[in-house]
């Protein structure tokens, strides 16, 4: 897939090309379903599949007080866009002055002479350019005085009472949803709406190393990308991508972990921190690597305990719980549950 982050980047006389708009953030199973579609559509007609997406997000810029909080970063929305089949994603930086663009000068600069587009995908809500002033209307409109086609897609799919059943809320699946189930530490039932578990990414830093005093020496993540769920204790994977992309059947490329988030109430901490343990090994150096977490099931809330002893204790049970979770291969895959209905460009 090419990546660009800016027009100049696009080949000249790129297209024809099939091109859709959206934040995509966390590419959820609707976002999925969506650019699946977009994918066919491109192959059915001899073109490039594309999307356009921003960055920062546009409530970042324009009202920052209320802005979301993004589910997963940069590096990790490129590769899961990727694996929907994408030939292309240009990655517009979002500016005020990017946000002054009429909704001509928009479609015009960006979808056509920019990507040759013959065929642009958007949902009824679509809005663009200055002010939002653009809408469906205005994007069919142009559509026939550039000489593209404009296809409107529907909400995919309905609710099924399985995910109702599993705890998943019903209505719209969107990544508003996934940000409220992770509030709250549903990282399972976030998993069904996601199509995958939850991800984390960040580098390895060092930390109080009391972890390894205890006898669970922890990975500590600075700089970290994607929206971190609710303090608390996980069942999860610590994968090391760069390891991976040495030596894809590398054993320790992907490693069960008990994944702890919270301050250390027990050690009065006031530092909100995201680590985790590798199970039964304590022979790793992860210190400047950049690894990424996996979330599968929430174990238990982070709480304060009255000694070491007791810590201990149920860090052990902690250990044992996810290790039979992870061994169960409950966290092999996100739930296979039926996709619900989907905003397509959130």
């Amino acid at each position: 897939m090419h990546l660009w982050t800016d027009l100049d980047q696009v080949p000249p006389g790129f297209g024809p090309s099939v091109v859709t708009i959206g934040n995509f953030d966390g590419v959820h199973r609707g976002h999925a379903e969506v650019l699946g579609r977009i994918v066919s559509l491109a192959r059915e007609s001899g073109s490039q599949a594309v999307a356009v997406t921003f960055h920062p997000h546009p409530a970042t810029v324009h009202r920052p007080e209320q802005a979301p909080e993004l589910l997963t970063g940069i590096a990790d929305r490129m590769e899961l866009l990727e694996a929907t089949g994408l030939d292309a994603v240009l990655l517009v930086e979002y500016t005020l002055d990017f946000a002054q663009q009429t909704p001509e000068e928009f479609v015009r600069t960006y979808l056509v002479e920019g990507l040759g587009a013959r065929t642009v995908v958007v949902g009824h809500d679509v809005r663009f350019g200055r002010d939002n002033a653009g809408n469906l209307a205005t994007m069919i409109e142009l559509g026939r005085t550039h000489g593209f086609e404009v296809r409107a897609i529907d909400d995919v799919g309905t609710v099924a009472s399985v995910a109702v059943d599993a705890g998943v809320p019903s209505g719209r699946w969107s990544s508003t949803e996934i940000r409220g189930l992770l509030t709250d530490g549903k990282v399972r039932e976030a998993a069904a709406l996601l199509g995958r578990h939850h991800r984390l990414r960040g580098v390895v830093i060092h930390g109080d190393a009391r972890g390894r005093e205890l006898g669970f020496p922890t990975a500590n993540l600075g700089a970290i990308s994607g929206m971190v769920p609710a303090d608390g204790v996980y069942a999860g994977w610590l994968r090391r991508p760069q390891l991976l992309a040495a030596a894809p059947g590398n054993c320790d490329g992907v490693l069960p972990a008990a994944i702890s988030i919270g301050t250390n109430p027990t050690f009065d901490g006031v530092e909100r921190r995201v680590e985790a343990y590798v199970l039964d090994r304590t022979d790793l150096d992860l210190y400047d690597e950049e690894v990424v977490l996996e979330f599968v099931e929430h174990l238990r809330p982070t709480l304060r305990f009255d000694g070491i002893d007791a810590l201990v204790e149920t860090m052990h049970d902690d250990v044992a719980r996810a290790r039979a979770i992870l061994a169960s291969g409950a966290g092999a895959a996100a739930p296979d549950l039926d996709v619900a209905q989907a905003e397509a460009g959130e």
